[in-house]
């Protein structure tokens, strides 16, 4: 297993689909997930530590667990078929492991919000990972287009997003240009 943390999250300029970047935090992949808007939101709401109103479902289900004496351990995302990942949320309750599928996207927006750490099986980054090139590291003056760093704030927020300039994206542009963007060929998270 190899711990992640959450580095960004991204829309499509093209598509304007969601993509939530992982990064690991010994080396220099990052792992990006398709998402939905709904589930991209509830992550940047959890990031930022903002309080909905009403419970969203990843509060509620933060309530219950905890209202039945479990702990959320950590999230794993264990598997990619047919380019759709797969993720535990492994919790302790009661002196006993429990174990339960869940969509990487929402099991990140757990995560976040009771500060679990996130971890991703070895052959998954292996296989989905993207890896962070010598030249695009020694470019740190292009700050990324929203990352964990600058507080990713959903669509709904009032400031406006960062400038977008062609070396802050030039990681994900190469990526994206190895993809084909047919919807049945995009890894996801099936959100």
């Amino acid at each position: 297993m190899i711990r992640v943390v959450v580095d960004s999250i991204r829309v499509s300029l093209l598509t304007q689909s969601r993509v939530v970047v992982l990064r690991e935090t010994e080396g220099n992949r990052y792992l990006p997930i398709w998402i939905g808007q709904f589930e991209a939101d509830a992550i940047a709401m959890a990031i930022q530590g903002q309080e909905p109103q009403r419970p969203m479902t990843h509060d509620l289900l933060k309530a219950a667990i905890g209202e039945l004496d479990g702990v959320v351990r950590h999230i794993y995302i264990n598997d990619i078929r047919d380019n759709t990942f797969f993720a535990r949320i492994v919790i302790d309750q009661a002196g006993r492991t429990v174990e339960l599928d869940a969509r990487p996207s929402d099991a990140i927006a757990l995560a976040e919000r009771v500060q679990a750490p996130i971890f991703v099986a070895d052959h998954v980054l292996d296989q989905a990972g993207v890896l962070f090139d010598e030249e695009e590291q020694a470019d740190e003056s292009a700050p990324p287009t929203a990352s964990r760093s600058e507080e990713t704030k959903p669509e709904s927020a009032s400031e406006p997003e960062p400038e977008l300039n062609e070396d802050s994206l030039s990681i994900f542009r190469n990526f994206i240009n190895t993809l084909d963007l047919g919807d049945r060929d995009r890894p996801s998270d099936k959100s």
